[in-house]
């Protein structure tokens, strides 16, 4: 088997660094990891095979130029948390729009499979549930939450458009709420606020009454769906998450009971434009790249407790008292 060379946008990221440590599984890989590591972090990848790791400081807004030739891309850059999104809102539009164009013209260069990650916030606040591939959403187009929404369904239609238009080979995963090691402690994701809260005995925030629902994947399955999509020979679409949905106030005292925390629940106002229920249905991705989650959500989550543990005192913990 030849090398591939395989280029990952925000590859020191939370799923991106999972995903570069699964593609060095096989040795024949060599990876260019770009990131500007706004949410980014060096020590996520800093375990890898260094012989076979070319890391970039760049951001994907800017003109990208790689002299070696490229056989795959993923282009995974992007903030992704409330948080993130929030306080970096331009840029993250810019590495939506421009960096998905800047991206797909070096795929049209490389003559390179490009791979988007999208996300289920393409659906908004769906007024369906479970979420097809087909469910066109239901987006505020200008609302707080607009600048990953649209960035992201802006990236799908980019990707859709250059396939079409210059015949390049894509596939686009709709990533569903994903959690595990090496999310940032303070990124304001709904299972980080919870067990970061939770491991300092601080009040657990619930925002609105708790009854909105999620669905939660570990790390590991959302990475092995992703893969599954990569070595298939779909050029398609696919939800990637797990279909078993609970409400927040459940998910809580999931984590109040692992942590063993002493945490009382305190009730916050609902901000704007946040989903009332996210689902996926993926009988998709089962009938076509045999996927589905393995990990449940207790072994999940007690394994990204025992890694929040570790590195809890990175954490400020006043962060979540507003």
């Amino acid at each position: 088997m030849a090398i591939m060379n395989i280029l990952i946008t925000g590859g020191s990221g939370f799923i991106g660094s999972h995903l570069s440590e699964k593609l060095l599984d096989n040795p024949k890989n060599k990876l260019f990891l770009i990131d500007n590591l706004l949410t980014g972090r060096t020590k996520n990848i800093e375990h890898l095979d260094q012989d076979r790791v070319i890391f970039m400081e760049h951001d994907v807004q800017d003109h990208i130029e790689i002299d070696e030739k490229i056989d795959y891309i993923f282009h995974f850059a992007s903030a992704a948390s409330p948080v993130a999104y929030t306080e970096h809102p331009v840029n993250t539009l810019k590495a939506g729009s421009i960096g998905t164009i800047n991206t797909l013209g070096l795929a049209k260069k490389h003559n390179a499979e490009y791979f988007l990650a999208s996300t289920s916030e393409v659906y908004g606040d769906p007024l369906v549930t479970p979420q097809t591939e087909e469910y066109w959403g239901n987006v505020n187009p200008n609302g707080e939450r607009s600048m990953y929404d649209e960035a992201k369904r802006f990236a799908e239609a980019a990707t859709a458009t250059y396939a079409r238009t210059y015949d390049i080979k894509t596939k686009i995963v709709r990533i569903f709420n994903t959690y595990g090691p090496r999310m940032q402690l303070n990124d304001g994701r709904v299972v980080t606020n919870l067990i970061v809260q939770a491991l300092n005995n601080e009040d657990i925030t619930i925002y609105g009454d708790g009854s909105q629902t999620r669905s939660f994947s570990y790390v590991d399955d959302t990475v092995a769906g992703i893969l599954a999509l990569m070595k298939s020979d779909k050029y398609d679409v696919f939800n990637i998450g797990n279909p078993n949905e609970m409400s927040i106030k459940e998910l809580s005292s999931v984590i109040l009971k692992l942590t063993d925390s002493k945490s009382n629940l305190v009730y916050k106002d609902l901000p704007n434009d946040d989903p009332k229920q996210r689902r996926p249905d993926i009988k998709k991705a089962k009938e076509n790249l045999d996927w589905e989650p393995k990990v449940d959500l207790e072994t999940g989550l007690t394994l990204t407790i025992d890694w929040f543990r570790k590195n809890n005192s990175q954490l400020k913990p006043s962060i979540f008292n507003v």
